[in-house]
């Protein structure tokens, strides 16, 4: 059994980088940018308007002026301001030359003449100026981001409309256990529902990376070897869930080597999660995780998800948050790294309800994960932990 920062380096130093590829922006979403960002514009791109008024002159605001045209978004003005004038301008409209402030139209009273005039004094020119935001060749993206929605605005704003992202990895799925049904049909007694599966699915794709699934493996040497075989045969990346630790029907290991898989380790000092194998075959990778769906969650999050990401050029850290324990915390034994589920309420980290590596259903409840090291039984109130967030 080795520590998890062990384990942790041998994954991350198997990292080979994939290569990128061009995908129109609208299937960027959940890929990881393989390339630097520049604005090709300035952004606001003209100054602007912030508001619906009257764009004017601030030598001239505490007078009455004269309306010369009205400006919605998108049309180009066609006077230019002077003394005594004014437009009337929607918000985002461009301003007109010679105007340097916008008056708030709810400020403003329209005379029987046909003339504007101000009725509280002006607290804000309330214009957006031209590359205020973003100037014309700044970096707005950094290569080695997750692509998500927010990203997605600027990579339109900025005309990134087919950007190089880098190649998904196929990642097989793979279930063991006679015991397992699929989640479509009810367990007869003895029979538990696949959960392990779909959850993998949703973890791979959430990570940016494509799932395959292969369907539940029978416990014996043949019937796995012939599945995994099979993954092998289409993916980068097979993670197969059961089967792993040391029974008398756990045949990965033995499946594994007998598919010349150089298997690099096979138990992690960690809880939950210790009987985790991680082998290799040329450039293909295999992530043997525990059947408890807490373990394969949790196992996926700290070790897998770190490895696709990196494989697909991510270069962000996982999200952590540094704040005080709202509770006191005890376990009963400390030979093993120990990952707990944790809620966040009011700025304090409170751990969840949790009943062993079975109970998936404490992490629906979950904010994130917090960790006691080796040796550690107790966490005390107002401690700070390190949440990772799930």
């Amino acid at each position: 059994m080795i520590s998890f920062e062990e384990a942790y380096r041998i994954v991350m130093n198997h990292v080979t980088v994939f290569p990128s590829e061009r995908v129109n922006i609208m299937d960027s979403l959940g890929r990881i940018l393989a390339e630097d960002i520049l604005s090709d514009i300035d952004i606001p791109p003209f100054n602007k308007s912030a508001v619906d008024g009257f764009a004017g002159r601030m030598a001239d605001i505490d007078h009455d002026l004269e309306i010369i045209e009205t400006i919605p978004a998108g049309k180009t003005p066609e006077f230019t301001i002077s003394k005594g004038k004014c437009s009337r301008i929607m918000t985002g409209a461009m301003l007109p030359e010679g105007s340097d402030c916008v008056v708030m139209v709810e400020d403003t009273q329209i005379l029987d003449n046909g003339m504007m005039r101000t009725t509280k004094r002006l607290e804000s020119l309330n214009i957006c100026y031209q590359g205020e935001d973003i100037k014309a060749g700044d970096k707005v993206l950094s290569k080695g981001i997750l692509i998500k929605p927010q990203h997605i605005s600027v990579l339109a704003i900025t005309g990134a409309v087919n950007p190089k992202v880098s190649k998904q990895i196929h990642v097989g799925i793979l279930s063991t256990g006679d015991e397992l049904v699929e989640p479509q049909h009810l367990p007869s007694p003895s029979k538990i529902r696949n959960t392990n599966a779909y959850q993998l699915i949703a973890q791979v794709s959430t990570a940016g990376a494509h799932p395959q699934y292969g369907g539940i493996a029978a416990d014996n040497e043949i019937a796995l070897s012939v599945k995994l075989s099979d993954s092998l045969d289409r993916n980068d990346v097979v993670l197969l869930t059961g089967g792993v630790s040391m029974g008398d029907f756990d045949y990965v290991p033995k499946a594994m080597e007998k598919l010349n898989i150089d298997i690099l380790f096979k138990s992690v000092a960690i809880q939950p999660g210790r009987p985790t194998v991680f082998g290799k075959r040329g450039n293909q990778f295999i992530f043997g995780l525990p059947g408890n769906p807490v373990s394969s969650f949790v196992l996926f999050e700290v070790l897998v998800k770190p490895f696709l990401l990196r494989m697909m050029g991510c270069l962000e850290e996982p999200e952590m948050l540094h704040l005080p324990l709202g509770t006191n915390f005890k376990r009963e034994k400390s030979e093993r790294k120990s990952l707990i589920p944790v809620r966040i309420e009011n700025g304090l980290v409170f751990p969840v309800e949790y009943h062993g590596s079975a109970h998936i259903n404490a992490y629906t409840q979950a904010h994130g994960i917090i960790t006691i090291e080796i040796g550690k039984t107790e966490l005390v109130k107002g401690e700070i932990a390190d949440v990772r967030s799930i």
